[in-house]
């Protein structure tokens, strides 16, 4: 049975990929809807990159809610690595849906609380929307089933030297988020970095022969520059698509229970997600699990398999 999901994303090329990844595999996800929060750009263009999305994929039929503007503290600190869209290289469809007029923390928390069964969250950018929605209503924590987030380092950050892009964003709603008892699976840096889009995996996704794939293979092509430049990798890590991939094959990645402790104070740290693995940290029933090592090439071909049923399914 597909389970019930919220897709909570700041597309982004890597939240376009997760995106299309999800959408391609419909016994396995039934879409509630998809949030948009500020984070790799403005959440007027992360809203409209998605509902661009959802026309590529020929998915018109899942609702999309512009959610939070600003983190919940502060200004939002934008970055360069997704481009000026957020989608830099891709030429998409313009959508013919429009936005629902809901705001999507309230949607959230309606959605939750009316839902038969219990929603797991997909959650791939800052996490403003979903803390507003747990402080608005914590009744919503009784029918959430697991939180599945991208964010965090156990090592060195992406925006700073200790931390990662969607935590520093928005440090007090990931700490809301982590520390209020649910199941948590958290891609960090350390595995997404393992995931890369080469130039020799741009051109297996160019063969694939869909409209799908090759938006995917320029999106990776126009930013890869980015990654090698700043971070030595080989390519361009597609970070956000570790989430669906865990969901729909979890053996591919090792996990782990932990312990996080978000750093909020401002100061050179600000964002840092201090994980341990050391059972003595923690808690007597964790709830946190952190995956350290993916199966790179066979997530990969996964990938790959997904994309290819965009094809199936034109015919």
């Amino acid at each position: 049975m597909a389970i019930p999901i919220i897709f909570d994303c700041d597309p982004g090329n890597d939240d376009a990929l997760a995106l299309l990844i999800a959408m391609a595999a419909p016994e396995a996800f039934n879409f509630l809807g998809i949030t948009t929060v500020a984070g790799n750009v403005s959440v007027d263009k992360t809203s409209m990159n998605a509902l661009k999305i959802c026309e590529l994929a020929g998915r018109t039929d899942i609702p999309v809610y512009a959610g939070s503007v600003h983190p919940m503290v502060g200004e939002l600190a934008f970055d360069d690595a997704h481009g000026a869209s957020g989608i830099d290289g891709a030429v998409l469809p313009d959508p013919k849906m429009p936005l629902q007029d809901a705001h999507a923390v309230d949607f959230i928390i309606e959605t939750i609380l009316s839902h038969k069964q219990p929603v797991t969250m997909l959650l791939t950018g800052p996490l403003t929307n979903i803390a507003a929605a747990i402080t608005k209503d914590p009744a919503i924590l009784k029918n959430i089933a697991e939180f599945v987030i991208m964010g965090g380092s156990m090592t060195s950050g992406n925006i700073t030297p200790a931390a990662e892009f969607n935590f520093y964003c928005d440090p007090y709603s990931a700490k809301a988020v982590l520390e209020c008892g649910i199941k948590t699976t958290l891609m960090t840096l350390d595995v997404t970095h393992q995931l890369i889009i080469t130039p020799s995996r741009i051109k297996s996704l160019r063969s694939i022969g869909n409209n799908q794939a090759d938006q995917i293979a320029n999106m990776m092509e126009a930013t890869q520059n980015y990654d090698i430049e700043n971070f030595g990798l080989e390519g361009r890590a597609i970070h956000d698509a570790c989430v669906p991939i865990y969901i729909l094959h979890p053996e591919l990645f090792k996990v782990k229970p932990a312990h996080i402790h978000i750093e909020t104070a401002i100061g050179e740290r600000f964002g840092h997600s201090n994980i341990s693995l050391y059972p003595r940290h923690l808690p007597k029933h964790p709830w946190l699990y952190v995956s350290t090592d993916v199966d790179a090439e066979s997530a990969f071909n996964k990938l790959i398999g997904w994309l290819k049923k965009y094809s199936i399914n034109r015919k």
